[in-house]
């Protein structure tokens, strides 16, 4: 029987909202400028909003629109920061699932922060998202890298062990969720876009007790607290003891490296 897509928790997820958010920064700093004005964007896994938003302060005069698959995302990204922004532009949030979502109309940029991880074989939606590109428009995506760090490898051991595989089989995600740097380039190059594609190991310093446990709640143990329910308890104790040991705690925080994948692909003019 399949897992259970995970259950998402905006105010868990934007615990760390600071230190998410910076990726999507850096990655919307390469991106070039767009063909139209004003230019018609799309989100995908926008989440709560809380970077969506970055978009409109970049292209004040954008029809902007995040999908998102998750009702607790989408009513907080509605509820926060829907509707029209000051310079003339729209901030839209509508259902939308990356497996098959394809642009209804020319976009000028397609956007993706730290989602298609979480979509198996996303690369093969490249062709249709770059279709969909007005002349000079871009896709732009960055995605976790990290799946055989200490945070992501503890807890499939764990998952895997005795307690918990036949509850756990197949919930998580292994290191070919996402494809190696190179393979990305090929990619968006043979789709014949302009390609520009980089990673970046983050040094996040976080403060508080157990804070890499508390950040991985928000994401990548998402579908461990949904298919366990009340018994999740039981399975954070040792992972929260693993943990610990992994990352040190210091007197100035618990660091944690985070790497990440960014790519900015221009389609022909």
């Amino acid at each position: 029987m399949p897992a259970a897509a995970p259950a998402w928790d905006p105010g868990q997820y934007l615990r760390h909202a600071g230190n998410r958010a910076r990726p999507f920064a850096d990655l919307l700093a390469r991106v070039p400028s767009l063909p139209a004005d004003p230019p018609r964007i799309a989100d995908l896994g926008c989440g709560p909003g809380n970077v969506t938003v970055m978009l409109a302060d970049r292209w004040p005069t954008a029809r902007i629109t995040g999908y998102d698959t998750s009702p607790a995302m989408l009513d907080r990204a509605r509820t926060e920061h829907a509707g029209p922004t000051p310079a003339g532009g729209r901030l839209d949030f509508r259902h939308g699932d990356a497996r098959t979502w394809t642009p209804a109309e020319p976009h000028d940029l397609i956007i993706s922060n730290a989602t298609l991880q979480w979509v198996p074989g996303h690369a093969g939606r490249f062709a249709d998202w770059i279709a969909g590109l007005a002349p000079g428009g871009t896709f732009a995506f960055q995605v976790p890298s990290n799946f055989d760090a200490p945070s992501h490898r503890l807890m499939r051991e764990l998952a895997d062990s005795a307690r918990w595989k036949d509850r756990l089989a197949g919930a998580l995600r292994h290191g070919d969720a996402v494809l190696a740097p190179e393979a990305y380039l090929q990619r968006l190059t043979a789709l014949g876009c302009t390609a520009d594609v980089w990673e970046t190991t983050y040094l996040h310093l976080l403060e508080g007790e157990d804070p890499v446990l508390d950040w991985v709640k928000g994401t990548g143990l998402r579908p461990v607290l949904t298919e366990l329910g009340d018994e999740a308890e039981e399975f954070l104790a040792d992972y929260r003891t693993a943990l610990r040991e992994a990352y040190p705690r210091t007197a100035h925080g618990t660091v944690f490296p985070f790497r990440r994948i960014f790519a900015v692909a221009r389609k022909e003019d």
